[in-house]
């Protein structure tokens, strides 16, 4: 049975309830699959937020830190959270917990730094997702997405993200004023990582708007379906296997936007 997690949102961000299994479709290497089962309960989530620290963030370290706060109330009470800040490396600042308050003491110690190793960070975290008790396993990075002190390379991070079963949600900050093409495309990056896994990326400007999305995102978190299927290729070569879902909407719905990993990897014995 392969599992693909499926987040189905309207043009204004918000979850598409009330979907049954007639409403997906499930393709795999362009060969369509026999859908068994649709889950949607709100099942616990293990998460990771991976706070940039840079110096290019230190002036909207207040909006950054209360928009973790607004992603953690909206969360289950028995979510587990962890938080990890970066510059250029990343730091665990608070071990997995569903205290809010051991998190906002995590939170509290943040201090900005230099450089931005994001991709760093993003492999620190898929690492450390490997002691998670949930099943459902997310990371949110909020970040304005350039890299400039990696030693990952955006390659073999993307390899890393196909082999877990990590979503990778995003909050990209910004800037409109960028003088650079390297500035205004800073968010290229983290966009395709975050879309490999099936994970949502919103770009805001302004830091009022940083607590808003961080909320939009646990709320569509908690909204996820789980689609079931029983590959009709049942070979164990170890390939990659792509994933395409399709949703057909309900009458009277808007449009809508399907975020799903884009494949898996077959087993090897």
């Amino acid at each position: 049975m392969v599992q693909i997690p499926v987040t189905v949102a309207d043009r204004d961000s918000r979850p598409a309830a009330g979907l049954k299994q007639d409403n997906f479709l499930i393709f795999e290497n362009g060969r369509e699959q026999q859908i068994t089962t649709v889950d949607n309960e709100d099942a616990f989530v293990s998460i990771g937020i991976l706070l940039d620290l840079s110096g290019s963030m230190a002036p909207k370290l207040a909006a950054e830190r209360y928009a973790v706060l607004q992603f953690i109330r909206w969360a289950n009470p028995r979510d587990e959270f962890f938080l990890v800040g970066f510059d250029e490396q990343p730091k665990l600042i608070a071990d997995f917990s569903s205290s809010e308050a051991e998190l906002e003491a995590g939170l509290a110690n943040a201090q900005p730094g230099h450089r931005t190793a994001l991709l760093d960070a993003i492999d620190f975290g898929l690492e450390k997702m490997k002691a998670a008790q949930n099943q459902r396993k997310v990371l949110l990075v909020i970040s304005d997405g350039g890299d400039n002190g990696s030693h990952r390379s955006e390659g073999k991070l993307l390899d890393e993200i196909r082999k877990s079963d990590v979503e990778i949600d995003s909050i990209a900050v910004v800037d409109k004023y960028a003088l650079t093409l390297e500035e205004r495309e800073s968010t290229q990056v983290i966009e395709d990582l975050s879309r490999e896994s099936g994970g949502l990326l919103i770009r805001v400007e302004n830091p009022n708007q940083w607590g808003p999305a961080a909320e939009t995102i646990s709320k569509l978190l908690r909204h996820q379906y789980v689609i079931g299927y029983k590959p009709r290729d049942l070979t164990h070569d170890g390939k990659w296997r792509k994933v395409k879902v399709k949703v057909n909407s309900l009458p009277g719905m808007t449009p809508l936007s399907v975020y799903a990993r884009s494949g898996y990897y077959a087993p090897s014995q």
